[in-house]
């Protein structure tokens, strides 16, 4: 549909077409914006950016590439346009080493720092049939790789995750970079050897199946509201680490771990409230802290990377406002049977 007189034309998209077009690929886009930024928030806002950009240009948009890749090409944009005007999003293991001592209080961050944060995997989708649920799927949104992301360059990280990641071919993404096939392979090159600095390798981690993964998760859950710090202690391999933002202070060690949660954090018995759900493919818990009043507040999310040995890593967010985020109520009643 056209308006306009002999002069200019406006072209004015088919609304229907443009969401049966579009639509079927919001989530992914959703997932690889979080990958590029480290925010669920800032991803969000990137793909509502993209879908308005797309709205405005398909009118004029010609096939000569598939609608996926077209709108892969305005969300990448807008993320290294959004990444020149922010810094990298870190974990407390990305500001300093870990403190020897648990019984050190914690240390808050410089005013400044931008944190990652977890991504709730109900947002990405969860049918087996659903492209976006083959994305969820991949190892590629756990916290320690979007966490080394961060360090590579914008640049490098768009070409990493289209190559890597999306599979797209080093032409399309050269297409989408404004850049040559050469310069891709190079980029690519560079972010492989980056990457490898910063990432543990896929096979020194024995995953557990998912009953498995979730037993365990029940296990930190009940152990934390019990604070029973033999259980928790059981739980954690030996070389477990801890890190919880908004601190910069983090422990290394089942030895330093377990000590620092049952003297700072665990509390008495009921402290704690912990409803299960799961953020970056890895077992979550939306923990709640109880109030004077005896209600409990919404404290944030943890993440659990577990292995067949237990659990390895335990990420802590510090962030009432991932309640809603994660589809959870702000204030919190205990099921039957938690006091």
């Amino acid at each position: 549909m056209t308006f306009g007189g002999s002069d200019q034309e406006t072209v004015v998209p088919d609304g229907e077409a443009f969401v049966r077009a579009t639509e079927p690929f919001r989530r992914e886009l959703l997932a690889h914006c979080y990958r590029m930024l480290g925010s669920v928030d800032d991803a969000g806002d990137v793909v509502q950016e993209t879908y308005l950009r797309a709205w405005r240009s398909y009118g004029a948009f010609e096939g000569r590439s598939s609608v996926r890749t077209w709108l892969y090409r305005i969300a990448t944009n807008a993320c290294l346009t959004a990444l020149a005007h922010h810094g990298r999003r870190v974990l407390p293991s990305g500001l300093c080493g870990p403190e020897p001592d648990p019984e050190a209080a914690p240390v808050p961050a410089e005013p400044g720092v931008s944190w990652l944060q977890p991504v709730p995997d109900a947002l990405l989708g969860a049918d087996v049939a659903d492209p976006a649920s083959v994305v969820l799927a991949r190892e590629d949104l756990r916290l320690a790789l979007v966490a080394s992301l961060q360090y590579l360059s914008g640049t490098q990280r768009a070409v990493l995750i289209l190559r890597e990641v999306l599979a797209f071919p080093a032409a399309e993404v050269a297409v989408m970079l404004g850049t040559t096939t050469t310069a891709v392979k190079s980029t690519l090159q560079r972010a492989r050897t980056r990457l490898r600095e910063l990432a543990p390798a896929a096979d020194e981690i024995t995953r557990p199946t998912e009953p498995d993964a979730h037993k365990f998760l029940d296990q930190y859950i009940a152990a934390f509201q019990s604070a029973d710090a033999p259980a928790l202690e059981r739980l954690l391999c030996r070389d477990a680490t801890l890190e919880a933002t908004p601190f910069k202070t983090w422990f290394a060690g089942n030895k330093t771990c377990v000590p620092y949660l049952r003297t700072r954090v665990m509390g008495s018995p009921g402290d704690w409230l912990m409803l299960p759900t799961s953020a970056n493919g890895q077992p979550a818990a939306m923990a709640y802290t109880r109030d004077r009043h005896g209600t409990y507040q919404a404290y944030g999310i943890v993440v659990l990377t577990v292995t067949n040995a237990g659990i390895s890593r335990i990420f802590s967010f510090h962030q009432p406002g991932l309640a809603g985020t994660f589809g959870f109520p702000s204030t919190a009643v205990p099921p039957v049977g938690v006091c």
